[in-house]
């Protein structure tokens, strides 16, 4: 009867523990369930990829880029020193819609971006849901109650950092060979380090490992100097000028925000508006290879957030390459190494 009296005292106990966590922690509960619903249904509804390649309506294109998910995952293993996970071993079906939204938001003459802080992850600056009406009354929360600046993107691609097993999303199929080859090592990065409270650092790495994992499996798959490895290049040479003079113009508005102390409100937004504009004109004086990058402003204003996501994401490539060349003589796989020994990762 003791032990029983005992049993029913702990199961109380938890249960109040977690009606009070409940009202608490009510709006983070909330989305975490909204999340846990939409990561389920995605997670669920998955079927491997073997079973994708034999259904009539797969075409003969997503078949080889199916093919190139599965020698990128083991080029990842056993060149790169990329922890081995069962992710993307099955595919979802997006019915080329966007599976997640992420709401961004940024101060809108100062690059500090808004963070949410979560369990585990810690802060981080962007706030993913799966679906779109839940983002929007987020962003328009957001952007009532703070007055900042606040964006909606989708996403190409995602980690659960090992909680879920990843699965392809169909949309990924579109990229080209180097692009998707990049998109799978850059998440199976994260599921391989992953610093809390380290954003910037966790992106770019991905990132970095990225590219430079698709390089090499493309010289490993055709040969150095091969068409498909110079092609690949080349649209990494366009991405770099397209990066390269968006952190330029990121430096730029900062320099301007920070001459900004004192100012009106219409003095701030007159000076943000001339900078953006010798941003949008001075770029049509890069010359790219292909027509990705081009005319990108023609319809199109940047916000913060975009330069923020920008500074997010690439910020510390030279960094990383400095140390690439620098302490590890090229070598990514011992860098990689050395990283994972360093840094806690979850």
């Amino acid at each position: 009867m003791k032990v029983k009296k005992i049993l029913k005292w702990v199961g109380l106990s938890l249960l109040l523990i977690i009606i009070v966590l409940g009202v608490w922690q009510r709006e983070l509960v909330a989305y975490g369930w909204l999340q846990l619903k939409g990561q389920l249904n995605v997670v669920n509804n998955a079927i491997p990829l073997e079973e994708f390649m034999e259904l009539p309506t797969t075409t003969e294109e997503q078949k080889k880029k199916v093919e190139i998910v599965l020698e990128a995952k083991q080029f990842a293993f056993e060149e790169l020193g990329i922890n081995y996970s069962e992710n993307y071993s099955k595919i979802f079906d997006q019915q080329g819609k966007p599976s997640m939204y992420v709401v961004t938001a940024c101060d809108p003459y100062y690059f500090r971006p808004r963070m949410w802080k979560f369990p585990v992850v810690g802060s981080v600056p962007y706030k993913g849901f799966f679906e779109l009406d839940k983002a929007r009354e987020e962003a328009n929360r957001i952007k009532t109650e703070e007055a900042i600046e606040v964006d909606i993107r989708t996403a190409g691609g995602w980690s659960t950092l090992g909680w879920f097993q990843d699965p392809v999303l169909s949309n990924m199929l579109n990229r080209s060979e180097g692009d998707l080859a990049s998109l799978i090592i850059h998440e199976l990065t994260h599921g391989t380090l992953f610093v809390k409270d380290s954003v910037t650092f966790n992106e770019n790495l991905a990132s970095f490992i990225g590219d430079k994992g698709a390089v090499m499996f493309l010289e490993k798959k055709y040969g150095k100097g091969s068409v498909q490895v110079t092609d690949y290049q080349q649209s990494l040479k366009d991405e770099v000028t397209f990066k390269n003079y968006m952190l330029g113009a990121a430096q730029h508005l900062d320099s301007v925000y920070k001459a900004m102390v004192g100012l009106s409100i219409d003095e701030k937004e007159q000076l943000k508006s001339d900078a953006l504009l010798r941003i949008r004109n001075n770029y049509d004086t890069l010359t790219f290879g292909s027509e990705v990058y081009q005319g990108y402003f023609k319809e199109r204003t940047p916000k913060n957030t975009f330069f923020m996501s920008m500074l997010r994401y690439n910020s510390q490539q030279e960094e990383l390459e400095r140390q690439l060349q620098d302490d590890f003589g090229g070598d990514l796989l011992a860098y990689l190494t050395y990283l994972k020994k360093r840094f806690p990762s979850l």
